[in-house]
């Protein structure tokens, strides 16, 4: 499975109060396990700067993660970045000695 990491920053009207967080994040978690059940987490943060979340997670392809960042976009009104990551082991074998 490949890595991919995801920014997320989350539209003002899409959290009115702070609880508003938990609701949001359960209902993207739910749908991620519905839609993605491939899909494996890592790690989430919240982070300060112009994004609200990092989240690392592992994908079968592209297209399972781009379905993670469609279903955040779709339920928590946010735009997202999303990047492959590649382990540092890995990444150094890919170099020519």
């Amino acid at each position: 499975m490949a890595t991919y990491i995801l920014l997320t920053r989350l539209a003002p009207e899409s959290v009115r109060s702070p609880s508003d967080l938990k609701r949001l994040e359960k209902a993207v978690e739910q749908r991620i396990r519905k839609d993605c059940p491939d899909v494996r987490w890592i790690a989430n943060y919240a982070v300060l700067g112009p994004y609200d979340y990092l989240d690392v997670f592992e994908a079968p392809d592209e297209a399972v993660a781009a379905r993670v960042a469609m279903i955040l976009r779709s339920v928590g009104h946010a735009t997202t970045e999303t990047w492959t990551a590649l382990p540092w082991e890995r990444y150094k074998k890919l170099i020519p000695e």
